[in-house]
């Protein structure tokens, strides 16, 4: 049995056949960007987050305790070295420094009347005694004489002469005892009280030197030039030494003292240049030095402290401000470097990926090795070489194989 077919549906089913073979899409053409990997002297820094600090900062506090008189100055002046900051009350001080004087002029006095040969009592009384001694030892002689001359007449038995040269000897005895007497008392005493008297004009002079340097402290002075920060205390107040009245900072140069991770301090070396780039503003750059890089690491964050000095003439850090500071550790001389928008980065390592222009115009993926990042630039220490087209705009997303035409070479 045959089947007729109407011609009209089989025109229809041819139809509908071509129709689906014109309905095939073709593969997209991505339009991008491309430039090339060129060479360059890439300088190797490592970073860390920092604060600012001043380069000199001191507490002033009085190193007496007394009532605040006057207050020249408050929180927010400029002074300059030995400015006077503070005035404490001082009448007490004052007596005090009178009292000592006079007491030094008495000592003195006191000094200058032994040394000039001015004798005590007991020195005339010595005198006195060596005069005594010395009529009775005459007397002694003489008496021993005329008995001498009776005996050799025999008018005298020799027991009496006797006598006479027992007493003689006495008297020499007591005239030579007086006589050394009066020379301890004339050298070794007054030798003593010289030296007793210079002990005491010694020691009032020392306690009118004391009275002196409160005095002096009773002025507070600042120790450097620099700007008030910080005021505790105000006139009436009661200064101590373990309480301080103004902190007091030089800001010409500050300090950012930066923690840079144990792993990467080791090329951190005093003199280095480095960068402050303040958290507030991340388009402003400090140019300055390390000056410091701490021997200890820091147990609880493993970080390194590194003091970057910074110049401030105009004072546009402030203490305590917060930022990042990065340390140039190396330059690595022609070094191959991309566009930084040309690597996808693999999240917490150096490495990635940049998308090229392969054969017959397709996108093809490369592996790359990173380094330094600057200046929106990339160093590739491995996976392309100098003078490759790398694609920077219209990469993000595209399947490697995608046929691609560039628009326009990006300028690098």
């Amino acid at each position: 049995m045959k089947l007729h077919v109407p011609l009209s549906l089989t025109l229809a089913v041819l139809a509908g056949c071509g129709s689906h073979s014109e309905d095939v899409p073709e593969k997209p053409v991505v339009e991008v960007k491309m430039a090339k990997a060129g060479i360059a002297d890439v300088t190797l820094t490592v970073h860390g987050p920092a604060f600012v600090f001043a380069r000199e900062q001191a507490n002033i506090g009085a190193r007496i305790t007394a009532p605040i008189r006057k207050l020249p100055v408050r929180k927010g002046d400029a002074v300059r070295a030995g400015q006077v900051l503070a005035e404490l009350e001082n009448r007490d001080l004052l007596a005090q420094r009178d009292e000592a004087a006079a007491a030094v002029t008495d000592a003195e006095a006191n000094l200058q009347r032994l040394v000039s040969g001015t004798l005590p009592t007991d020195i005339e009384r010595a005198r006195g005694q060596v005069a005594s001694t010395e009529a009775a030892l005459k007397q002694a002689e003489k008496f021993y004489e005329r008995r001498r001359q009776l005996f050799e007449q025999g008018a005298i038995p020799q027991r009496d002469l006797q006598v006479s040269e027992t007493e003689l000897a006495q008297a020499r005895a007591n005239h030579e005892v007086a006589k050394r007497a009066l020379d301890l008392l004339q050298h070794q005493s007054r030798d003593k009280e010289i030296l007793m008297a210079k002990s005491k004009a010694e020691q009032a002079g020392a306690r009118l030197a004391l009275i002196k340097a409160q005095l002096d402290f009773a002025t507070i002075r600042s120790p450097f030039t620099g700007v008030i920060t910080e005021q505790f205390m105000f006139p009436g107040d009661m200064a101590k030494p373990d309480a301080p009245i103004f902190t007091v900072m030089d800001l010409a140069v500050a300090v950012a003292r930066a923690q840079i991770a144990d792993a990467e301090a080791a090329a951190v070396r005093r003199g280095a240049a480095c960068t402050y780039v303040p958290g507030d503003a991340a388009g402003t750059l400090f140019r300055g030095r390390i000056s410091v890089v701490n021997q200890a690491i820091d147990p609880a964050r493993r970080t390194v402290e590194s003091w970057c000095e910074i110049p401030n003439p105009r004072r546009e850090l402030r203490a305590g401000a917060f930022g990042q500071v990065r340390i140039v550790t190396a330059v690595v001389p022609r070094s191959v470097v991309v566009p930084l928008a040309a690597v996808q980065f693999v999240e917490g390592a150096r490495k990635g990926f940049v998308m090229v222009a392969g054969k017959n115009g397709v996108a093809v993926k490369k592996e790359v090795e990173t380094g330094e990042v600057f200046d929106g630039k990339v160093q590739i220490k491995s996976g392309i070489s100098a003078g490759e087209s790398v694609i920077v705009q219209g990469a993000y997303g595209l399947p490697e194989g995608t046929r691609i035409r560039v628009r326009e070479a990006a300028n690098q």
